[in-house]
């Protein structure tokens, strides 16, 4: 059995309610789930379920409320500065908008390698220029790209600068919030199959977070829904989607897009009956 890289036990995460003194929202309530090494694990839900929340708080972007993270057994919420520093070169984030999470007055050589100078302070220019090269080649970009600003991309390119850049120090676990959710539906393809050859490739471990099912089945092994800020389904991926045991997974299942137009007709046709017989009743 494979083992575990990332241990979440009972997170939660809450935040001050405006204009009420004492009230809180609870963001993300008493989460637990475990990552294995080598493994890309889906966590899935709706806009507004916690899942983002979650993700930022296993990385320590923010401080959980309360709860343990645990990174290869040692918990990073007790770490110090040193360790939380070594902590995050080997567990690095992907954004969802490739727009807003690239500096525009940055070049793409300058925006790649801030992370290599950063945590490889004594790597030499030559060196860092190698490394960048190879990096471009790794997600799909050319050389010629290295001096040309962000708003000269499309957004399925920029989101792979975005990629080279989280790769480029190196790390093991990879984090991805919604990272193909504003791109045209073409290109969500196209950078999907480019994380499924980078873990293949670099033997990475992928938290792949998504708002609908479809956008995980090919890439992850295990699926994790969430829903109002709690984790009501985790499994085998192919449990999930053929024998999903909580009525949000089935409704997240229903609403998953058929390929064969007649039967996304048909499954349509059966839940404007049920909706309209539920109604009458």
């Amino acid at each position: 059995m494979k083992e575990v890289m990332l241990d979440v036990i009972n997170l939660v995460r809450e935040f001050p309610v405006q204009g009420a003194a004492k009230e809180v929202v609870r963001a993300v309530d008493d989460v637990s789930f475990s990552v294995y090494e080598g493994e890309a694990l889906g966590l899935v839900g709706e806009s507004g379920s916690g899942k983002s929340t979650t993700a930022r708080c296993m990385l320590r972007l923010i401080e959980p409320t309360s709860g343990s993270v645990l990174y290869r057994g040692r918990n990073i919420l007790r770490m110090g500065k040193r360790d939380l520093k070594a902590f995050r070169r080997e567990a690095q984030l992907v954004f969802q908008d490739p727009y807003s999470s690239l500096d525009p007055k940055m070049r793409v050589g300058d925006i790649i390698s801030e992370g290599l100078q950063i945590h490889f302070p004594r790597m030499s220019r030559d060196e860092v220029n190698t490394e960048l090269k190879q990096l471009l080649s790794l997600v799909g970009l050319r050389e010629d790209h290295l001096n040309r600003f962000p708003e000269s991309f499309s957004g399925g390119e920029r989101q792979r600068i975005g990629i080279a850049r989280a790769l480029a120090v190196k790390p093991s676990l990879l984090v991805c919030d919604e990272p193909v959710a504003s791109l045209d539906v073409s290109i969500q393809a196209q950078v999907l199959n480019l994380f499924q050859e980078l873990k293949e490739r670099l033997g990475l471990t992928i938290v792949f977070i998504a708002h609908d099912l479809a956008t995980v089945r090919h890439l992850c092994q295990r699926v994790a829904v969430m829903e109002q800020g709690v984790i009501r389904e985790i499994g085998p991926r192919d449990e999930i989607y053929t024998n999903p045991q909580h009525p949000y997974t089935r409704s997240l299942i229903a609403a998953v897009p058929d390929p064969d137009p007649k039967s996304e007709r048909e499954k349509l046709r059966r839940r404007q009956a049920k909706v309209t017989g539920g109604s009458s009743s």
